[in-house]
């Protein structure tokens, strides 16, 4: 039974009252969000590059009318201690101040800020004077205020505080007003109940080449006669071809031995003949794998004098990072473990069903101990950084777990800093972003594919502006050995120079491979965008002073590209309106204004067209009514336009495109 009180009724007990809640005893009050520039809220590193002077902001409000002050702490991950830049007060409690980044590698920062109770002081007194209000118990708060500071300095900073105080102490209310006074409170501000944002943001800083540059991709043992292959030191001559028309970077298809097992024929058949020389993404073969040389080409030695005669004019040599094995590479040999097995125990090769490469096995990143797998990996990249190649364009990772890209980037990063990785994934778009966002330098993109007006502009809209911009670096392909895109096929000369200008002005970072300068467009079947009698699969030899060849025009391009700091940056592309669906008119400028570059395409390389576009004058900071002078560089012709519109006529068999410098 309930127990019962005297009454008779049931006994009710109270409620334990809960334990009075930790009250923190702080005086951080302060709010800090949206930090900027960060990706997902400082999950992954924003880009930027050597030398780059880094605007960050961030809201920063507390409660009451406190005057804030605010500043940016920055270091390199290497480093110790906090470097300091001041932030500004912009509107609407955001915040901006600017760092220099002057070190590869990664650095990491944050926004600490407090109520500046001086400078807080400071205004409730100007409004009590200016309403003629008797300030003088004011004047001894501010007095207490500096004397403070001064037990806080020291030498002549404490000195000048004492006087000061003193000054303000005997009601001297002009005194306060003084510019020495604010900024010796200024740099002894009580720091001690600062609020710091929590989080250290990453930031990855890459050269200048990450962001600008013009590659040239070419295969090696192309580069004598169709009968044998050349050699690295015959291939020398593709490497000065390639610095006339003005590359920086020249880009090797794999360069390893090749095996011989279900080796692919000319055209990709399934059966080669003796003297086909195979695929160089089938690696591996009783010569050497991954780390060894095609005896064709020659030695490692070699490559290194090939290396090193790039770098004398000025070239970056990348080379093809391809994790896939042919059947007769040692590690199928060496490390069964590594790779797919069927029920039976034999080796699976790839498929992209219903496509078959039985000249290829994929790698196996699910097996029980991935530990010796992802080392060789980065050994193998460390092998080549050895051997002077700092830039790797990587095969298909997304097919590859994210995880490993993100462990191996940064561990080869943080010893080699100057090591630029391209992520080589046409693949769904969340993916392409996610391998940006954990460290690959730069990446392929649909730019191949977005061939009409609106959907080029909406495309590069949204990789050339944050927030996507923040992480990712599209670098323009107009074609590659496995992409020969329609437009190509049926544009011809006109499509090449189009497509050209356009790679090379949309993005700072475009490309081409070799053969485009010749116009190839022959695909291996009417709807496909396979090569007929494709280099993959074949050494092929080339007249490149062929008639018709592009060589000048792309020297040209390259020429105005190096020539105009604004087509070097990657972020300030804008689109502007053309009354022709036809033409595409966009511009880049620097921040200053002083280079500024219009570019009109004729996107139907099969008539000419003509159009109205618009100048952005009010930008430009030129009025209505004068005059102004757009060179054209392509053809070096000079135009005379008044008022915010021009006019442009393009024939695709001359002039498919126009680059326009804005000359002052």
């Amino acid at each position: 039974m309930s127990p019962r009180n005297p009454t008779g009724s049931t006994a009710k007990r109270k409620p334990r009252a809960a334990p009075p809640a930790a009250v923190p005893a702080t005086r951080r009050t302060v709010i800090i969000e949206n930090v900027a520039p960060s990706v997902d809220g400082g999950r992954y590193a924003a880009k930027r590059e050597i030398g780059t002077r880094v605007e960050v902001s961030a809201d920063v409000f507390k409660e009451g009318h406190d005057v804030l002050a605010a500043w940016v702490l920055y270091r390199h991950e290497t480093e110790t201690a906090w470097r300091e830049a001041p932030m500004r007060f912009v509107d609407n409690d955001r915040w901006g101040g600017e760092i220099v980044v002057d070190r590869l590698g990664r650095w990491l920062f944050t926004v600490e800020a407090m109520n500046d109770a001086f400078q807080s002081w400071l205004a409730d007194l100007a409004k009590r004077v200016d309403a003629k209000q008797d300030v003088a118990s004011e004047l001894k708060e501010g007095a207490a205020l500096v004397a403070t500071a001064a037990e806080r300095a020291s030498g002549s900073d404490a000195r000048r505080l004492s006087e000061h105080a003193t000054r303000l102490a005997r009601g001297d209310a002009n005194a306060a007003r003084n510019p020495d006074l604010a900024a010796l409170m200024a740099r002894h501000r009580d720091r001690s109940q600062a609020t710091r944002c929590p989080i250290e943001f990453p930031l990855q800083v890459d050269r200048e080449r990450a962001r600008f540059a013009a590659w040239y991709e070419f295969f090696p043992r192309s580069g004598s006669t169709a009968e044998r292959s050349a050699t690295f030191k015959e291939a020398q001559a593709q490497l000065e071809r390639a610095a006339a028309m003005g590359f920086d970077v020249v880009y090797l298809p794999p360069i390893h031995p090749i095996g011989r097992s279900h080796r692919k024929g000319r055209n990709n058949t399934l059966t080669s003949k003796p003297g086909d020389p195979g695929s160089p993404w089938a690696i591996g073969g009783a010569e050497g794998g991954h780390d060894a040389v095609h005896p064709d080409l020659g030695t490692i030695e070699d490559f290194d004098d090939f290396v090193a005669k790039a770098g004398e004019l000025g070239l970056d040599v990348a080379l093809d990072f391809a994790i896939q094995c042919s059947p007769d590479h040692p590690y199928v040999r060496e490390h069964p473990e590594w790779f797919f097995h069927r029920p039976d125990g034999t080796i699976k090769y790839a498929e992209n069903p219903p496509k078959k490469y039985q000249d290829v096995y994929p790698v196996n990143f699910y097996t029980e101990d991935i530990g010796p797998l992802w080392a060789e990996m980065k050994r193998v990249v460390e092998f080549w950084v050895g051997h002077g190649v700092k830039t790797f364009r990587v095969d298909n990772p997304h097919t590859k777990p994210v995880v490993f890209w993100e462990w191996m980037i940064r561990e080869i990063q943080r010893e080699h800093p100057d090591v630029v990785f391209l992520a080589e994934a046409f693949t769904r778009p969340k993916m392409m972003k996610v391998l940006a966002k954990i460290g690959f330098t730069q990446s392929y993109t649909y730019f191949t594919w977005r061939n009409e007006k609106t959907e080029i502009r909406e495309y590069l809209e949204e990789i050339t502006e944050d927030p996507v911009a923040e992480y990712l670096r599209g670098n323009l392909w107009p074609n590659t050995p496995d992409i020969l895109h329609a437009t190509l096929v049926r544009g011809g000369r006109p499509a090449f120079k189009m497509r050209l200008v356009l790679a090379a002005t949309l993005s700072s970072l475009y490309g081409m491979y070799s053969g485009y300068e010749l116009c190839e467009h022959v695909p291996v079947a009417p709807t496909s965008e396979e090569y007929l009698d494709s280099e993959k699969y074949e050494v092929k030899a080339r007249d490149w002073n062929a008639p018709g060849n592009l060589s000048d025009f792309i020297t040209r391009v390259n020429t105005i590209r190096r020539g105009n700091r604004a087509l070097q940056l990657y972020r300030n592309l804008r689109f502007y309106q053309s009354d022709s669906p036809h033409i595409l008119w966009y511009g880049k400028m620097t921040e200053d204004r002083e280079n500024a570059i219009f570019v009109a395409v004729n996107l139907d390389p099969t008539a000419e067209r003509e159009s109205m576009v618009e100048v952005p004058l009010d930008v430009l900071g030129i009025p209505a009514n004068r005059p102004y002078t757009m060179h054209e560089l392509l053809s070096d012709r000079t135009w005379e336009w008044v008022g915010p519109r021009g006019f442009v006529k393009l024939y695709p068999d001359v002039d498919p495109a126009q680059v326009f410098r804005l000359e002052r």
